[in-house]
């Protein structure tokens, strides 16, 4: 934990672009980084730089929104083992003030005014006011924020971007005849990520909201008894990776949460 704190720091990038940077030869425009492999520059103003999302696609501006919100969540864990499993109060000490750091960055850039939707986060930032208007199905991303335990669910902005994300005004949105969700670049256009499904599901406290999840998981996977990686938005049998890990563990996880929370009849009705 100690050299992930490291690494964080590094990636501040408050002194210098730190020691990481990566190129290589491909036909991918987000398979590889501009900038002699440093990206897109950043302002250091106490946030993360994330050269590549967790599709593996390079950010555009290295400031990932989700990210850093999950380094808080997970630097405040680190600091809570540490202080009481191992007693380690420099540890401790060192993770909650980064935390902090991050969490006050967070809030002073990563909010930012759509003019639909009002105050939302932002997907990516880069420390010098701009910002992107975007959602990624891959975890950590925006509309999974409550489940990393980054926001609470009742955030107004929060619910505020919920409804941005999960609408046409997300370029990442995708609606069709078999249904809707959030792919992303990695993949390309019509392509509905079955993960943002399952987060949808996740973050909700709606039984109808939940309910539709489930029937359109149902729905999609092809005849195949899977989740998939992507199906296009209009035909399920239309789809990529027949086997996916990921994606149906998170599946497996709804389920149980669901059983947990008294929702088996729910889980049936469809």
């Amino acid at each position: 934990m100690g050299v992930v704190i490291q690494t964080f720091k590094e990636q501040q990038r408050k002194d210098n672009p730190g020691p990481y940077k990566f190129q290589r030869v491909t036909e991918r425009q987000l398979d590889t980084v501009n900038n002699d492999g440093y990206g897109n520059p950043v302002n250091p103003v106490g946030l993360i730089v994330s050269t590549f999302r967790p599709s593996d696609d390079a950010t555009t501006f290295q400031f990932l929104v989700p990210s850093n919100f999950f380094a808080v969540t997970s630097l405040n864990q680190i600091s809570e083992i540490a202080a009481i499993v191992v007693k380690d109060d420099a540890l401790a000490t060192e993770s909650k003030r980064l935390a902090d750091e991050v969490y006050d960055a967070l809030m002073k850039y990563a909010i930012v005014h759509h003019p639909k939707y009002g105050e939302v986060y932002a997907f990516e930032v880069d420390g010098f006011g701009n910002a992107y208007f975007m959602d990624d199905s891959n975890i950590p991303s925006l509309l999974a924020l409550p489940y990393l335990d980054g926001v609470a669910k009742e955030d107004p902005i929060y619910q505020n971007t919920r409804k941005l994300v999960w609408s046409e005004d997300n370029p990442y949105f995708f609606r069709g005849a078999a249904g809707e969700g959030i792919g992303g670049p990695h993949i390309g256009y019509d392509m509905v990520w079955p993960m943002s499904i399952i987060m949808r599901a996740q973050t909700s406290d709606r039984d109808d909201e939940i309910r539709d999840c489930l029937r359109m998981l149902r729905d999609t996977d092809a005849d195949t008894g899977f989740m998939h990686e992507s199906f296009h938005k209009d035909d399920p049998m239309n789809f990529t990776r027949t086997w996916f890990a990921w994606v149906n563990t998170l599946f497996g996880e709804l389920i149980l949460d669901l059983e947990r929370k008294g929702k088996m009849d729910l889980i049936n009705s469809i």
